[in-house]
């Protein structure tokens, strides 16, 4: 049998290796690092996780990203099996380990007969062969040249940015407390996932000055500035209105000071564990373009912070996709080079969880294909359905920017309210729905 053929083992092409592994069928995964390397990646292995070391919410009840995980799960996801192993405390969402979680990915590729790993960079798409591109935000310069020479147009393309990691032991813990919003977790390492940085008013508007005027990077000849709003640095939301912040990354509700509980923050820091020994935290939200220089002395103005030591700063890097609704089938194909499949981010869905879960789709319709046999994507009443319904078709052209999984690309349910006061009805009755459909879906297989 002729293998399936992975460009890129991100999230993406590690889920659809293992997928098509499971279906019987031989794969090869090429990943040119870390012969080649990218401004954001610090390691050869597999799925390493870049951005943030979260999937977000883990409720598959009241949440559409919980469900996507529930899918995932039920569907022999590689790459939840090992975010559940890997597992950090961090409220109601799904942190990880990152390093432990890329090397537990990474070995079980490894130990697969039927997955074979090759190094090196792949520069041309072939035009023969069963293969899935699954490049993710950092494509190289060669390949994302090859895509456009295919498909005769150019790849759209926004920045993501990355958010600092502080060392622990280097937070004010006199100032600081561990609290996570509202409380929420079932277990006290739950409810204290977060390590919380208070502000008054008056340190709240110096920070935000001292934010507007440092120093950023600078885009190269030819970039523009298009941003995803859900990956948005702090400094374009503090460009857009000085409160943003106080009601975004920075919000104080749901946090009581425990050094002084009489006292209202007026806005609040968040720091979420970034490893399992917890010496390690990342500043939540704080995706930054400012130069190193600068994000040293804005960061230590945050109370708690004032002697941080950086184990890594941010940074901003371009993210490109394509335009999906003109150039996919609901089979993930290129219309124009059906033996090339996409999957992950470059597709334009947006964070970690739906890049894995295009993945896992991709590689079970490459391996369906193998196996003379085609295989129709999810009902788009599941999450992974509403999501490959949305970017192959769902999506206006013109308009077509990356997409989170959300309720909103749901089909609409009969008889439940509208407004904030019908989701605790209406959200059950999503995810049910999804969960039945979902289970149907797999059961046909």
């Amino acid at each position: 049998m002729e293998p399936v053929h992975i460009i890129g083992a991100g999230l993406a092409g590690s889920e659809a290796a293992w997928q098509i592994a499971r279906m019987g069928v031989p794969v090869v995964l090429h990943e040119m690092r870390p012969q080649v390397e990218t401004f954001a990646h610090k390691s050869g292995d597999c799925a390493e996780m870049v951005c943030s070391n979260s999937f977000r919410s883990d409720d598959d009840v009241m949440n559409a990203v919980g469900q996507l995980h529930w899918e995932m799960r039920a569907a022999g996801g590689l790459i939840m099996e090992m975010a559940g192993r890997h597992r950090l405390p961090a409220g109601g969402a799904l942190a990880v380990d990152r390093e432990a979680f890329s090397a537990a990915v990474t070995a079980a590729l490894q130990a697969d007969p039927l997955i074979t790993i090759l190094p090196g960079e792949i520069t041309e798409l072939p035009d023969h062969g069963n293969w899935i591109v699954a490049t993710g935000p950092l494509t190289s310069d060669a390949l994302a040249g090859a895509i456009r020479g295919v498909t005769g147009t150019e790849a759209l393309a926004f920045f993501d940015a990355i958010a600092p990691i502080v060392h622990a032991d280097t937070i004010d813990m006199s100032v600081a407390w561990e609290q996570s919003r509202y409380d929420k977790g079932e277990t006290l390492a739950e409810q204290k996932a977060y390590i919380n940085c208070p502000m008054n008013r008056d340190e709240y508007e110096a920070f935000i000055d001292a934010l507007l005027a440092a120093d950023k990077t600078e885009f190269h000849e030819g970039e523009t500035a298009g941003y995803f709003d859900g990956c948005l640095p702090i400094e374009v939301m503090a460009e857009r209105g000085r409160e943003t912040l106080r009601h975004g990354p920075m919000k104080p509700v749901g946090l009581t000071n425990a050094h002084k509980p009489e006292e209202k923050a007026y806005a609040v820091v968040q720091l979420r564990r970034d490893n399992a020994l917890g010496t390690l935290y990342n500043i939540v939200g704080f995706q930054t373009k400012m130069k190193y220089g600068a994000q040293t002395l804005v960061f230590r103005m945050i109370p708690g912070l004032q002697d941080a030591s950086f184990a890594r700063l941010g940074g901003i890097h371009r993210n490109s996709f394509l335009n999906s609704p003109t150039l996919l089938d609901d089979r993930m194909r290129l219309r124009l080079r059906p033996n090339l499949r996409f999957a992950g981010q470059v597709t334009g869905v947006e964070g970690y969880v739906e890049s894995a879960a295009m993945g896992l789709l991709a590689g079970r319709m490459a391996a369906a294909q193998a196996l003379g046999r085609d295989l129709a994507p999810p009902p788009f009443t599941t999450a992974t359905g509403a999501l490959i319904h949305h970017i192959t078709g769902g999506a206006e052209a013109k308009t077509f920017q990356p997409m989170n999984v959300n309720f909103g690309l749901f089909p609409p349910l009969p008889d439940t309210r509208s407004g904030r006061r019908g989701r605790k009805d209406r959200y059950p009755a999503y995810t049910q729905r999804a969960k039945d459909d979902y289970s149907a879906w797999l059961a046909a297989q």
